[in-house]
């Protein structure tokens, strides 16, 4: 009986742990190993950047025709361009290469210093109206001719240029160690009012040496109103050097510029240098101003405009902005300049005035398009 219970009762299995088997390594195809695919969103945006950036560049190639075309003599593109390629002696080949194109390449380059150096002060002080002007570098170029005609004997523009990079450097100083004193650094609200407290001080400076120094007056006011006429390929050597140089700076911190614009925590949390950012910005701003301020005197308007045409176009990112500012500023400017030359024949309006005419209309265009996105 007990053999028969105990056979008729249910046996187990033993348990047996399986040992785990032995991996291999997964064949790697190449799904596997090639990058994540664009987003479709991110390669519309990279298409309407390149497209916009292209129909900056056409712009640019029709404002330099206009400019070296239209004057009180027009000259037809087919003239243009053979005394570009070729020289030659007659009338038409003297006004393009010895008149028209120094103040075409000094419109190049001081469109887009100008514009470059509004872009980065509206970055680095992450406020959207400022602008060399605004902040006293272009007064304290102003500052440097005053003094240089009244008490230095200088009297020509490639005499200027050394003076007004001097008086925007020291303007530029100022304005950072009057920022970075007391506590918080250099805020962008610090950097705004210390702008525009040396600002009026050079104004009243300007102003005192003119009121004391009659003769004095004529010349600076034509250097103040802001003009390429007179411009010589003098200026061109003695400017491009630091157009170059302070191009490198802008665009060595546009990442630093577009972390900054998260704010300061953010930036320094992405692992940015957020003085040395500074630092840097604002010198290679200080320099293209210079550059500008130097070559045409104070234009107003393309530092404070083009960078918001620009942001509006190829977005936020400053590896984009930067350039594309340097291509739309010379447009503005050239474009300006041609307008002047026509709108009262036989005489010029300076450039100068010209910008502000022209730019306000896209500015306010632009408020408008954000007051209504808002």
């Amino acid at each position: 009986m007990t053999a028969d219970r105990t056979s008729n009762r249910p046996t187990r299995a033993p348990l047996v742990r399986a040992s785990p088997a032995p991996t291999s390594p997964a064949p790697t195809s190449l799904a596997s190993t090639s990058p994540a695919p664009t987003s479709p969103v991110r390669a519309s945006l990279v298409r309407r950047r390149l497209g916009w950036t292209a129909a900056a560049v056409v712009a640019l190639l029709l404002a330099v025709l206009l400019s070296l075309a239209v004057g009180s003599r027009q000259i037809a593109p087919s003239a243009v361009l053979d005394a570009l390629l070729h020289g030659g002696s007659s009338d038409a080949a003297d006004i393009v290469l010895s008149l028209r194109l120094p103040r075409t390449l000094i419109g190049l380059m001081v469109g887009a210093a100008l514009a470059m150096a509004g872009t980065v002060m509206q970055g680095v002080t992450r406020n959207p109206i400022a602008d060399p002007g605004i902040l006293g570098i272009s007064q304290g170029a102003s500052v440097g001719v005053v003094l240089a005609i009244a008490f230095a004997g200088v009297h020509t523009l490639s005499g200027f240029v050394w003076f007004a990079f001097a008086g925007a450097g020291l303007a530029s100083v100022a304005v950072y160690a009057i920022a970075t004193s007391g506590r918080g650094g250099a805020t962008p609200v610090k950097l705004a009012l210390s702008g525009a407290a040396i600002n009026a001080l050079l104004v009243s400076v300007t102003t005192g040496v003119l009121t004391t120094k009659a003769a004095a007056l004529d010349e600076f006011r034509f250097w103040q109103i802001g003009s390429l006429a007179g411009r010589d390929t003098g200026i061109v050597g003695q400017i491009w050097p630091f157009l170059l140089v302070g191009t490198v700076l802008v665009i060595a911190v546009a990442r630093g510029l577009d972390a900054l614009a998260l704010g300061e925590d953010v930036a320094k949390g992405l692992g940015q240098n957020v003085g040395v950012v500074r630092i840097v910005a604002a010198l290679g701003a200080t320099i293209l101003t210079g550059v500008g301020v130097a070559a045409a005197g104070p234009l107003a308007f393309i530092g404070l405009a083009v960078p918001h045409i620009a942001r509006a176009v190829v977005g936020t990112d400053h590896r984009w902005v930067l350039p594309m500012a340097a291509l739309i500023g010379p447009v503005m400017l050239l474009v300006s300049d041609v307008v002047g030359r026509v709108v009262f024949p036989p005489s010029e309006v300076p450039a100068g005035v010209m910008t502000a005419l022209i730019g306000v209309p896209f500015l306010v265009t632009l408020v408008r398009r954000k007051a209504v996105a808002a």
